[in-house]
């Protein structure tokens, strides 16, 4: 690869690399995701959930990034992308689902970084401070049926995401989980009340 291409494309320490978070997104979006769905998937980073439900579901997905090298390298695996700020560009009932495995590890001062990883994995103070705008807005772009599919983590919260999610009008029910050595992953459905 030249050095021009791997600057385009970024390095595993620039774009977020699918890990257990993203294989249970992938797999809990095929069990729930239609095949004639309308699907996007936020923060896409590599593209590997977007390109495993397009894959193994057939349905039309496109990702969106605010990180440039994650928009290269979903592309490169296939995925149509938009460079976006969670679901600001697109317009009301687009999607029957949006898939979203956001930055939810609270902040580690002593660990900090100022790049690309650093958005992918911060969540802030909380571990909220992305999934939080994310469920002020994701209610305009689902279609009257859709849903979303959001990881959190116990180190985000789940309750306080639920609860949260509650007041902004969504129903929740976890269809997957996965428990680690410092965490458990849940996968939340969310549906308009």
């Amino acid at each position: 690869m030249s050095d021009d291409l791997a600057d385009r494309r970024g390095t595993e320490t620039t774009v977020y690399q699918p890990a257990e978070d993203s294989l249970l997104l992938a797999e809990a979006a095929v069990e729930e995701v239609g095949s004639r769905a309308r699907v996007l998937e936020v923060g896409t980073g590599s593209g590997y959930v977007a390109a495993t439900v397009a894959d193994e579901v057939g349905a039309s997905v496109v990702g969106s990034d605010l990180n440039p090298y994650a928009c290269a390298q979903a592309r490169d695996r296939g995925v149509p992308v938009v460079r976006a700020d969670l679901v600001s560009p697109f317009r009301e009932d687009a999607f029957d689902a949006v898939l979203f495995n956001p930055p939810y590890l609270p902040r580690d001062e002593d660990a900090a970084r100022d790049d690309w990883m650093e958005v992918a994995l911060s969540g802030g103070e909380t571990g909220r401070e992305v999934v939080e705008p994310f469920l002020d807005d994701v209610g305009r772009v689902l279609a009257p049926e859709g849903f979303a599919l959001l990881l959190v983590s116990t180190l985000t919260g789940v309750e306080e995401v639920v609860e949260y999610a509650g007041d902004r009008g969504f129903s929740a029910a976890a269809v997957r989980e996965e428990s680690h050595s410092f965490e458990t992953l849940t996968v939340l459905k969310l549906w308009n009340n």
